[in-house]
Protein backbone atom coordinates (compact mmCIF):
# COMPACT_ATOMS: atom_id res chain seq x y z
CA UNK A 1 0.00 0.00 0.00
CA UNK A 2 1.26 3.40 -0.78
CA UNK A 3 -0.09 6.65 0.17
CA UNK A 4 -0.36 9.15 -1.99
CA UNK A 5 -1.45 12.91 -2.21
CA UNK A 6 -3.72 14.57 -5.18
CA UNK A 7 -4.25 18.12 -5.16
CA UNK A 8 -7.28 19.07 -7.69
CA UNK A 9 -8.53 22.38 -8.46
CA UNK A 10 -12.17 22.74 -9.02
CA UNK A 11 -12.04 24.19 -12.69
CA UNK A 12 -14.80 21.88 -14.19
CA UNK A 13 -14.38 18.92 -16.30
CA UNK A 14 -11.29 18.61 -14.64
CA UNK A 15 -12.63 16.84 -11.49
CA UNK A 16 -14.47 13.77 -12.12
CA UNK A 17 -11.61 12.28 -14.39
CA UNK A 18 -8.82 13.33 -11.28
CA UNK A 19 -11.21 11.89 -8.76
CA UNK A 20 -11.82 8.53 -11.04
CA UNK A 21 -7.80 7.62 -10.93
CA UNK A 22 -7.91 8.66 -6.75
CA UNK A 23 -10.93 6.52 -6.05
CA UNK A 24 -9.85 3.89 -8.54
CA UNK A 25 -6.46 3.72 -6.58
CA UNK A 26 -8.58 3.58 -3.38
CA UNK A 27 -10.16 0.80 -4.80
CA UNK A 28 -6.31 -0.94 -5.02
CA UNK A 29 -5.62 -0.72 -1.24
CA UNK A 30 -3.73 2.28 -1.66
CA UNK A 31 -4.27 5.37 0.69
CA UNK A 32 -4.95 8.51 -0.92
CA UNK A 33 -5.62 11.80 0.29
CA UNK A 34 -6.69 15.18 -1.60
CA UNK A 35 -6.15 18.46 -1.52
CA UNK A 36 -8.73 20.27 -3.15
CA UNK A 37 -11.27 23.26 -3.06
CA UNK A 38 -14.33 23.06 -0.50
CA UNK A 39 -16.80 22.55 -2.82
CA UNK A 40 -15.58 19.12 -3.44
CA UNK A 41 -15.27 17.86 0.20
CA UNK A 42 -18.36 15.47 -1.09
CA UNK A 43 -17.14 14.35 -4.36
CA UNK A 44 -13.76 13.55 -2.47
CA UNK A 45 -14.98 11.69 0.21
CA UNK A 46 -17.10 9.81 -2.33
CA UNK A 47 -14.77 8.75 -4.22
CA UNK A 48 -13.78 7.33 -0.87
CA UNK A 49 -10.35 9.88 -0.43
CA UNK A 50 -9.62 11.62 2.52
CA UNK A 51 -10.21 15.33 2.12
CA UNK A 52 -7.84 18.07 3.14
CA UNK A 53 -8.83 22.05 2.11
CA UNK A 54 -6.43 24.58 0.36
CA UNK A 55 -6.15 27.31 2.70
CA UNK A 56 -3.57 29.67 1.40
CA UNK A 57 -4.32 28.81 -2.22
CA UNK A 58 -7.19 30.15 -4.05
CA UNK A 59 -10.49 27.99 -3.60
CA UNK A 60 -14.17 28.06 -4.32
CA UNK A 61 -16.25 27.71 -1.00
CA UNK A 62 -19.54 27.68 -2.99
CA UNK A 63 -20.69 27.61 -6.58
CA UNK A 64 -21.72 31.28 -6.38
CA UNK A 65 -20.47 33.59 -9.19
CA UNK A 66 -18.67 35.86 -6.51
CA UNK A 67 -16.22 32.66 -5.67
CA UNK A 68 -15.82 31.63 -9.19
CA UNK A 69 -11.82 31.36 -9.58
CA UNK A 70 -11.63 30.82 -12.87
CA UNK A 71 -13.53 34.09 -14.77
CA UNK A 72 -12.02 33.50 -18.40
CA UNK A 73 -15.26 34.94 -19.37
CA UNK A 74 -14.87 38.34 -18.15
CA UNK A 75 -11.79 38.50 -20.90
CA UNK A 76 -12.26 40.50 -24.08
CA UNK A 77 -9.91 37.82 -25.99
CA UNK A 78 -9.12 34.19 -25.38
CA UNK A 79 -5.44 35.26 -25.06
CA UNK A 80 -6.70 37.52 -22.09
CA UNK A 81 -8.62 34.54 -20.60
CA UNK A 82 -5.01 32.50 -20.62
CA UNK A 83 -3.03 34.99 -19.32
CA UNK A 84 -5.89 35.43 -16.51
CA UNK A 85 -5.47 31.93 -15.70
CA UNK A 86 -1.81 31.78 -15.93
CA UNK A 87 -1.15 35.04 -13.87
CA UNK A 88 -4.12 34.79 -11.03
CA UNK A 89 -4.35 30.98 -10.61
CA UNK A 90 -1.33 28.79 -12.04
CA UNK A 91 1.77 30.72 -11.86
CA UNK A 92 0.85 33.51 -10.56
CA UNK A 93 -0.49 31.57 -7.06
CA UNK A 94 2.46 28.87 -7.51
CA UNK A 95 4.03 29.92 -3.61
CA UNK A 96 0.72 29.67 -2.03
CA UNK A 97 -0.43 26.12 -3.86
CA UNK A 98 3.48 25.03 -2.87
CA UNK A 99 2.83 26.16 0.90
CA UNK A 100 -0.01 24.38 1.45
CA UNK A 101 1.46 21.20 0.08
CA UNK A 102 4.35 21.13 1.61
CA UNK A 103 2.25 22.52 5.19
CA UNK A 104 -0.17 18.87 4.07
CA UNK A 105 2.71 17.10 3.92
CA UNK A 106 4.62 18.33 7.15
CA UNK A 107 1.63 16.92 9.06
CA UNK A 108 1.62 13.75 7.21
CA UNK A 109 4.32 12.26 4.64
CA UNK A 110 3.41 11.05 0.95
CA UNK A 111 4.97 8.28 -0.95
CA UNK A 112 4.13 10.46 -4.43
CA UNK A 113 2.08 13.45 -5.32
CA UNK A 114 -0.41 13.11 -8.27
CA UNK A 115 -1.41 16.91 -9.65
CA UNK A 116 -3.47 18.29 -12.05
CA UNK A 117 -1.75 19.79 -14.96
CA UNK A 118 -3.16 23.10 -13.94
CA UNK A 119 -1.23 23.36 -10.73
CA UNK A 120 2.73 24.33 -11.70
CA UNK A 121 3.16 24.96 -7.73
CA UNK A 122 2.35 21.76 -6.98
CA UNK A 123 5.15 20.40 -9.26
CA UNK A 124 7.70 23.00 -7.43
CA UNK A 125 6.24 21.52 -3.86
CA UNK A 126 6.77 17.83 -5.49
CA UNK A 127 10.61 18.91 -6.08
CA UNK A 128 11.25 20.76 -3.45
CA UNK A 129 9.82 17.45 -1.02
CA UNK A 130 11.55 14.78 -3.50
CA UNK A 131 8.74 12.82 -3.87
CA UNK A 132 7.68 11.42 -7.18
CA UNK A 133 5.81 13.32 -8.89
CA UNK A 134 2.99 12.34 -11.99
CA UNK A 135 0.70 15.12 -13.79
CA UNK A 136 -2.35 14.00 -14.97
CA UNK A 137 -3.51 16.65 -17.58
CA UNK A 138 -7.85 15.96 -18.50
CA UNK A 139 -7.72 16.69 -21.88
CA UNK A 140 -5.20 16.22 -24.95
CA UNK A 141 -1.80 17.06 -24.64
CA UNK A 142 -1.88 20.87 -24.03
CA UNK A 143 1.92 21.88 -25.36
CA UNK A 144 3.54 22.27 -28.87
CA UNK A 145 4.97 19.71 -30.25
CA UNK A 146 6.52 18.17 -33.54
CA UNK A 147 3.45 17.89 -36.49
CA UNK A 148 0.79 19.21 -34.29
CA UNK A 149 -0.48 23.32 -34.67
CA UNK A 150 -0.41 24.12 -30.86
CA UNK A 151 -3.67 24.36 -28.95
CA UNK A 152 -6.06 27.39 -29.38
CA UNK A 153 -7.12 27.95 -32.94
CA UNK A 154 -7.90 24.55 -33.50
CA UNK A 155 -6.40 23.67 -36.59
CA UNK A 156 -5.82 20.70 -38.44
CA UNK A 157 -2.45 19.37 -38.88
CA UNK A 158 -0.86 20.72 -42.53
CA UNK A 159 1.77 18.83 -44.66
CA UNK A 160 2.46 22.24 -46.68
CA UNK A 161 5.55 24.51 -46.35
CA UNK A 162 2.97 27.37 -45.49
CA UNK A 163 1.30 25.13 -42.85
CA UNK A 164 4.44 24.02 -40.88
CA UNK A 165 5.61 28.10 -41.09
CA UNK A 166 1.97 28.75 -39.66
CA UNK A 167 2.34 26.02 -37.01
CA UNK A 168 6.35 27.10 -36.03
CA UNK A 169 5.06 30.99 -35.84
CA UNK A 170 1.83 30.12 -33.43
CA UNK A 171 4.17 27.14 -31.71
CA UNK A 172 6.64 30.09 -30.59
CA UNK A 173 4.24 32.75 -30.02
CA UNK A 174 2.22 29.85 -27.53
CA UNK A 175 5.59 29.22 -25.32
CA UNK A 176 5.93 33.31 -24.79
CA UNK A 177 2.40 33.09 -23.75
CA UNK A 178 3.14 29.98 -21.13
CA UNK A 179 7.07 31.71 -20.67
CA UNK A 180 5.04 34.67 -19.46
CA UNK A 181 4.57 33.04 -15.88
CA UNK A 182 8.17 31.86 -15.39
CA UNK A 183 8.82 35.04 -12.96
CA UNK A 184 6.29 33.79 -10.82
CA UNK A 185 7.54 30.20 -11.15
CA UNK A 186 11.00 31.12 -10.55
CA UNK A 187 10.00 33.24 -7.32
CA UNK A 188 8.79 30.39 -6.44
CA UNK A 189 11.44 27.61 -6.43
CA UNK A 190 14.05 30.47 -4.90
CA UNK A 191 11.53 30.99 -1.89
CA UNK A 192 12.35 27.31 -1.67
CA UNK A 193 15.73 27.06 -2.64
CA UNK A 194 15.32 25.77 -6.37
CA UNK A 195 17.33 26.47 -9.27
CA UNK A 196 15.27 28.20 -11.60
CA UNK A 197 14.31 26.91 -14.75
CA UNK A 198 14.38 28.38 -18.38
CA UNK A 199 11.40 27.31 -19.98
CA UNK A 200 7.83 26.94 -18.80
CA UNK A 201 7.56 23.36 -19.96
CA UNK A 202 10.64 22.37 -17.84
CA UNK A 203 8.53 21.68 -14.98
CA UNK A 204 6.61 19.14 -17.33
CA UNK A 205 9.11 17.47 -18.31
CA UNK A 206 10.93 16.84 -15.14
CA UNK A 207 7.51 15.13 -13.58
CA UNK A 208 7.88 11.33 -13.51
CA UNK A 209 4.96 10.38 -15.39
CA UNK A 210 2.58 12.92 -17.47
CA UNK A 211 -0.57 11.29 -18.17
CA UNK A 212 -2.77 12.66 -20.76
CA UNK A 213 -6.21 10.87 -19.96
CA UNK A 214 -7.87 10.44 -23.26
CA UNK A 215 -7.17 7.82 -26.06
CA UNK A 216 -4.20 8.45 -28.12
CA UNK A 217 -6.13 7.58 -31.47
CA UNK A 218 -8.36 11.05 -30.28
CA UNK A 219 -5.65 13.16 -30.49
CA UNK A 220 -3.36 14.08 -33.25
CA UNK A 221 -0.35 12.04 -33.90
CA UNK A 222 3.35 13.24 -33.14
CA UNK A 223 6.65 11.35 -32.50
CA UNK A 224 7.70 14.62 -30.83
CA UNK A 225 6.28 14.62 -27.08
CA UNK A 226 8.65 14.03 -24.11
CA UNK A 227 9.25 10.73 -22.79
CA UNK A 228 7.71 10.94 -19.69
CA UNK A 229 3.92 11.25 -21.59
CA UNK A 230 1.89 8.14 -21.73
CA UNK A 231 -1.43 8.44 -22.72
CA UNK A 232 -3.22 6.46 -20.27
CA UNK A 233 -7.14 6.03 -21.62
CA UNK A 234 -10.12 8.68 -20.57
CA UNK A 235 -12.34 8.62 -17.87
CA UNK A 236 -15.63 8.33 -18.55
CA UNK A 237 -17.25 8.60 -14.77
CA UNK A 238 -19.85 11.27 -14.84
CA UNK A 239 -19.86 13.90 -11.87
CA UNK A 240 -21.01 13.01 -8.53
CA UNK A 241 -23.69 15.71 -8.86
CA UNK A 242 -25.72 14.15 -11.69
CA UNK A 243 -29.31 13.12 -10.88
CA UNK A 244 -31.30 9.88 -12.59
CA UNK A 245 -33.36 11.04 -15.59
CA UNK A 246 -36.69 9.66 -17.45
CA UNK A 247 -36.28 8.88 -21.18
CA UNK A 248 -38.56 11.84 -22.90
CA UNK A 249 -41.55 10.08 -24.13
CA UNK A 250 -42.00 9.34 -28.28
CA UNK A 251 -39.68 7.39 -30.64
CA UNK A 252 -37.62 10.79 -32.37
CA UNK A 253 -34.03 10.46 -32.05
CA UNK A 254 -32.77 11.83 -29.43
CA UNK A 255 -30.36 14.33 -28.92
CA UNK A 256 -28.45 15.29 -25.72
CA UNK A 257 -27.03 18.64 -25.16
CA UNK A 258 -24.45 19.68 -22.78
CA UNK A 259 -22.03 22.62 -22.85
CA UNK A 260 -19.94 23.31 -19.80
CA UNK A 261 -20.43 22.62 -16.06
CA UNK A 262 -18.21 26.00 -15.31
CA UNK A 263 -19.80 29.71 -16.20
CA UNK A 264 -18.60 30.38 -20.18
CA UNK A 265 -21.94 32.75 -20.55
CA UNK A 266 -23.92 29.04 -22.48
CA UNK A 267 -27.07 30.76 -21.78
CA UNK A 268 -27.34 32.39 -25.37
CA UNK A 269 -26.41 29.10 -26.64
CA UNK A 270 -28.63 26.84 -24.73
CA UNK A 271 -31.18 28.66 -25.92
CA UNK A 272 -30.27 28.85 -29.39
CA UNK A 273 -29.72 25.16 -29.50
CA UNK A 274 -33.22 24.35 -27.59
CA UNK A 275 -35.13 26.24 -30.29
CA UNK A 276 -32.61 24.54 -33.24
CA UNK A 277 -34.10 21.30 -31.76
CA UNK A 278 -37.27 22.67 -32.06
CA UNK A 279 -37.30 22.70 -36.03
CA UNK A 280 -36.04 19.48 -36.25
CA UNK A 281 -37.96 15.98 -35.30
CA UNK A 282 -36.34 14.51 -32.53
CA UNK A 283 -36.52 14.77 -28.68
CA UNK A 284 -33.83 16.55 -27.52
CA UNK A 285 -32.52 16.29 -23.94
CA UNK A 286 -30.67 19.62 -22.19
CA UNK A 287 -28.37 19.16 -19.52
CA UNK A 288 -27.61 22.50 -17.52
CA UNK A 289 -25.48 21.60 -15.21
CA UNK A 290 -24.53 22.93 -12.04
CA UNK A 291 -24.20 27.28 -13.00
CA UNK A 292 -27.15 27.24 -15.47
CA UNK A 293 -30.92 26.87 -13.92
CA UNK A 294 -33.04 25.03 -16.00
CA UNK A 295 -35.63 28.06 -15.97
CA UNK A 296 -33.32 30.34 -17.82
CA UNK A 297 -33.42 28.47 -20.95
CA UNK A 298 -37.34 28.42 -22.98
CA UNK A 299 -37.52 25.32 -24.70
CA UNK A 300 -39.95 24.16 -27.13
CA UNK A 301 -42.20 21.08 -26.28
CA UNK A 302 -39.97 18.62 -27.81
CA UNK A 303 -36.86 19.49 -25.73
CA UNK A 304 -36.47 18.47 -22.15
CA UNK A 305 -34.48 20.75 -19.91
CA UNK A 306 -32.95 19.19 -17.05
CA UNK A 307 -30.35 20.21 -14.28
CA UNK A 308 -28.21 17.30 -15.11
CA UNK A 309 -28.54 13.32 -16.19
CA UNK A 310 -25.82 10.98 -16.47
CA UNK A 311 -24.43 11.07 -19.59
CA UNK A 312 -23.36 7.62 -19.76
CA UNK A 313 -26.93 6.57 -19.54
CA UNK A 314 -28.31 8.93 -21.41
CA UNK A 315 -25.97 8.09 -24.45
CA UNK A 316 -26.53 4.45 -24.38
CA UNK A 317 -30.00 6.20 -26.00
CA UNK A 318 -28.88 8.92 -27.83
CA UNK A 319 -28.60 9.57 -31.94
CA UNK A 320 -26.53 12.74 -31.78
CA UNK A 321 -25.06 15.06 -29.14
CA UNK A 322 -24.40 18.64 -29.18
CA UNK A 323 -21.44 19.95 -27.30
CA UNK A 324 -19.61 22.70 -26.20
CA UNK A 325 -16.35 20.08 -26.86
CA UNK A 326 -14.70 19.94 -23.54
CA UNK A 327 -12.79 16.94 -23.32
CA UNK A 328 -15.54 15.00 -21.04
CA UNK A 329 -18.67 15.31 -23.14
CA UNK A 330 -16.89 14.73 -26.44
CA UNK A 331 -14.88 11.48 -25.16
CA UNK A 332 -17.87 10.29 -23.38
CA UNK A 333 -19.77 10.75 -26.72
CA UNK A 334 -17.10 8.98 -28.49
CA UNK A 335 -16.82 6.65 -26.75
CA UNK A 336 -20.29 5.73 -26.58
CA UNK A 337 -19.66 5.63 -30.82
CA UNK A 338 -22.28 8.77 -31.08
CA UNK A 339 -21.62 10.83 -33.53
CA UNK A 340 -21.40 14.89 -32.14
CA UNK A 341 -21.48 18.68 -33.12
CA UNK A 342 -19.17 20.79 -31.48
CA UNK A 343 -19.59 24.39 -30.56
CA UNK A 344 -16.58 25.22 -28.95
CA UNK A 345 -16.83 28.41 -26.36
CA UNK A 346 -12.87 29.02 -25.37
CA UNK A 347 -10.24 27.11 -23.40
CA UNK A 348 -9.55 23.52 -25.04
CA UNK A 349 -12.79 23.21 -26.76
CA UNK A 350 -11.68 24.10 -30.49
CA UNK A 351 -8.38 21.81 -30.67
CA UNK A 352 -11.19 18.95 -28.94
CA UNK A 353 -13.32 20.11 -31.93
CA UNK A 354 -10.49 19.63 -34.17
CA UNK A 355 -10.08 16.76 -33.21
CA UNK A 356 -13.60 15.14 -33.09
CA UNK A 357 -14.04 16.73 -37.07
CA UNK A 358 -11.30 15.75 -37.91
CA UNK A 359 -11.92 11.85 -36.38
CA UNK A 360 -14.27 11.96 -39.22
CA UNK A 361 -17.13 11.54 -36.09
CA UNK A 362 -18.82 15.29 -36.11
CA UNK A 363 -19.06 18.95 -37.13
CA UNK A 364 -18.27 21.86 -35.58
CA UNK A 365 -19.38 24.95 -36.11
CA UNK A 366 -18.46 28.69 -34.69
CA UNK A 367 -19.67 29.66 -31.00
CA UNK A 368 -21.61 32.45 -33.19
CA UNK A 369 -23.62 29.90 -34.95
CA UNK A 370 -26.90 30.47 -35.89
CA UNK A 371 -30.20 28.57 -35.19
CA UNK A 372 -30.24 27.79 -38.75
CA UNK A 373 -27.04 25.98 -39.04
CA UNK A 374 -27.19 24.29 -35.46
CA UNK A 375 -30.50 22.45 -36.98
CA UNK A 376 -28.73 21.54 -40.29
CA UNK A 377 -25.85 20.40 -38.90
CA UNK A 378 -27.73 18.19 -36.50
CA UNK A 379 -29.90 16.77 -39.84
CA UNK A 380 -26.22 15.85 -41.13
CA UNK A 381 -24.91 14.32 -37.67
CA UNK A 382 -28.71 11.96 -37.83
CA UNK A 383 -29.19 11.58 -41.60
CA UNK A 384 -25.90 10.94 -42.90
CA UNK A 385 -24.22 7.26 -41.93
CA UNK A 386 -20.50 8.38 -42.50
CA UNK A 387 -20.81 9.92 -38.97
CA UNK A 388 -22.26 7.39 -37.23
CA UNK A 389 -19.51 4.78 -38.69
CA UNK A 390 -16.60 6.93 -37.87
CA UNK A 391 -18.03 7.25 -33.99
CA UNK A 392 -17.88 3.56 -33.49
CA UNK A 393 -14.69 3.08 -34.94
CA UNK A 394 -12.94 5.59 -32.58
CA UNK A 395 -15.37 3.66 -29.59
CA UNK A 396 -13.54 0.12 -30.73
CA UNK A 397 -10.54 2.15 -29.70
CA UNK A 398 -11.19 3.66 -26.73
CA UNK A 399 -12.61 0.43 -25.22
CA UNK A 400 -8.94 -1.18 -26.97
CA UNK A 401 -7.82 1.28 -24.31
CA UNK A 402 -9.62 0.86 -21.30
CA UNK A 403 -9.26 -3.67 -21.02
CA UNK A 404 -6.57 -1.86 -18.41
CA UNK A 405 -6.26 0.97 -16.00
CA UNK A 406 -3.41 2.24 -17.37
CA UNK A 407 -3.22 5.21 -15.60
CA UNK A 408 -3.34 3.12 -11.61
CA UNK A 409 -1.00 1.61 -13.82
CA UNK A 410 1.51 3.96 -13.87
CA UNK A 411 0.94 5.46 -10.54
CA UNK A 412 2.05 1.99 -8.87
CA UNK A 413 4.99 2.19 -10.86
CA UNK A 414 6.65 5.40 -9.73
CA UNK A 415 9.30 5.04 -7.90
CA UNK A 416 9.61 5.41 -3.82
CA UNK A 417 10.71 8.24 -2.74
CA UNK A 418 14.64 9.16 -2.71
CA UNK A 419 15.01 10.85 0.56
CA UNK A 420 13.15 10.98 3.87
CA UNK A 421 9.38 12.51 2.47
CA UNK A 422 9.15 15.86 4.05
CA UNK A 423 7.73 15.61 8.11
CA UNK A 424 9.34 12.15 8.33
CA UNK A 425 10.73 11.85 11.37
CA UNK A 426 14.79 12.16 11.54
Amino acid sequence: MSDYLFTIPDAGGNVPPDLSVAGALVGRGHRVRVLADPTLQAEVEGAGCEFRKWTRAPHRVDQSLENEIIRDWEAKTPIGGFIQMRDRISCGRSADFAADILEELDRRPADAIATDFLLPGAMIAAEAAELPLAIIGNTIYPFPVRGVPPMGPGLMPSTSAIGRSRDAILSAATRRLWNGGLPALNATRAGLGLEPIVTFTDLYERADRFLILTSEAFDFPSDGRPANVRYAGPRLDDPEWTEPWSEPAGSEPLVLVGLSSTRQGQVPMLRKVAAALGRLPVRGLITCGPTVSPGEIGAPANVTVVASAPHQQVLKRAAAVITHAGHGTAIKALAAGVPTLCIPMGRDQNDVAARVAGSGAGLRLRPGASEAKIAAATERLLGEPSFEQAAKRMASRIAEDLTTDRAVAELEALPRPTAAPVGAAA
